[in-house]
């Protein structure tokens, strides 16, 4: 069962250190089958509860994985080896499209928030025991998510969208529990709840979000929670149309107990309207980030939702953090207040980067994908090969293998950094790369 190496340790996290030992050494290869744990009470001579409460650190820790009588494996990856390890080598002279970064010169100074932001500071400190949320950034989040159609909640400011997607799953799932996850999707949300001991249930997307005939089998094989992109969907483009929003919607009615998290954080560069799914259900939630628009350093996101969510995640925020820095949120008002980011001009050319190239790989027979926010997804047959062949064009791409768990391969380019004048050349460049290309290639 597991070869040459043996398992030691009497103490549950002396049992724990030697299966992780036996992992970072390569001598437990990925997917190799654990003992039941009365056997290996049996050989260690300790009582099994002293085993079980290995695993269970194990899969907390996202070492290992539990899959009821087919028992205990070690993950095909485990944790500590992020998705983004999986990038691509980008060698000098090669046009690198793989970041996904908002375009630098889209973004707003900062030096005048920031200075705001240090002004009111001065008149008024901030102290313990104050409200984890400015006022003015509570009244300023709340006018914006009542234009957009988010029910009614609380609000919550965090270090950004992944802290809150992990706030929100941690106030409602323990480990083990499963959580149906957009396939493809963001590579650092498949990372965390791999991490946070959770079981992924993939769930195919189209151009229109989350297909619901897998959303439907997710929520059958026992999903505890459902994460959704509401736009510039990551690495697709997809963003929830008003028909699929209805569909979802309907679905969760029959399902209330399940948490529902919608992630907008292509908020203020895109120009489709918001289809949220909250309050479907008994829990939900919705986090804005700023990151894209304003500035990936400025590490806030708002967060809204039910109130036993809203005080959950507030709770044991105060526990740890405590607050998201006053001056940053001040600095958050002042950007949106002040008008300082056009986001109907930042959307607009952001589009016209991404729909260009979809048209221009479609007019040379490429199918793509990317219908909103910064990246366009390419099907293919052969990632290596393609991005091999796009390197030796000169330009380096991201392999759709950071991206997926049971979905078809493709290829991620990311329109942010791309002047319109070079589309042409990208496409000849893709279709030179995918040819003989997948003709009927399909990423859902």
């Amino acid at each position: 069962m597991l070869g040459d190496y043996s398992i030691t340790g009497r103490r549950a996290s002396e049992i724990a250190a030697s299966v992780e030992e036996g992992v970072g050494s390569g001598a437990l290869a990925p997917g190799a089958l654990l003992p039941p744990m009365r056997e290996l009470a049996g050989e260690l001579g300790v009582n099994p509860n002293t085993v079980a409460a290995a695993y269970r650190t194990l899969r907390e820790r996202g070492v290992i994985e539990t899959d009821g009588r087919r028992g205990s494996r070690v993950r095909a990856r485990p944790a500590s080896a992020p998705r983004d390890a999986l990038r691509t080598a980008v060698p000098a002279g090669v046009r690198d499209i793989t970041a996904g970064n908002p375009d630098v010169a889209l973004l707003p100074s900062l030096d005048g928030a920031l200075a705001a932001a240090a002004r009111r500071y001065a008149q008024a400190p901030t102290l313990y025991g104050e409200d984890p949320v400015a006022p003015e950034l509570a009244r300023s989040a709340r006018a914006g998510l009542d234009a957009d159609g988010v029910p009614d909640g609380p609000i919550a400011v965090t270090s950004g969208a992944l802290d809150a997607i992990e706030r929100v799953l941690a106030a409602h799932l323990k480990p083990g529990d499963a959580v149906a996850v957009e396939d493809p999707g963001w590579s650092s949300v498949l990372d965390l709840v791999s991490a946070l001991g959770l079981r992924i249930l993939p769930v195919a997307v189209d151009d229109d979000g989350p297909l619901p005939g897998a959303v439907a089998q997710a929520l059958a094989a026992g999903a505890r929670a459902l994460l959704v992109t509401a736009r510039a969907q990551n690495p697709t483009g997809a963003a929830v149309s008003a028909p699929r929003a209805a569909e979802l919607r309907a679905l969760l009615a029959d399902r209330p107990g399940v948490l529902v998290i919608d992630d907008d954080h292509g908020h203020g560069i895109v120009d489709l309207p918001l289809y949220p799914l909250g309050g479907a259900t008994r829990h939900w939630a919705l986090i804005r980030s700023a990151a894209k628009a304003y500035g990936p350093d400025l590490r806030l996101a708002v967060l809204t939702g039910d109130p036993v969510t809203l005080d959950r995640v507030r709770g044991r925020q105060r526990l740890g953090p405590g607050w998201v820095s006053r001056l940053l949120q001040y600095a958050v008002v002042e950007l949106w207040t002040s008008g300082a980011v056009d986001t109907a001009a930042v959307a607009r050319s952001y589009g016209e980067r991404r729909d260009g190239l979809v048209a221009a790989l479609r007019e040379r027979g490429v199918r793509a994908h990317g219908c909103s926010g910064l990246n366009v997804w390419v099907p293919v047959d052969d990632e290596t090969g393609v991005v091999t062949r796009l390197l030796t064009a000169g330009w380096a791409v991201t392999a759709g293998a950071r991206f997926r768990v049971e979905s078809p391969p493709g290829v991620r380019l990311t329109v942010s950094g791309l002047g319109v004048e070079e589309v042409a050349g990208l496409a000849d460049a893709v279709a030179a790369a995918v040819r003989p290309g997948p003709a009927g290639a399909r990423y859902v």
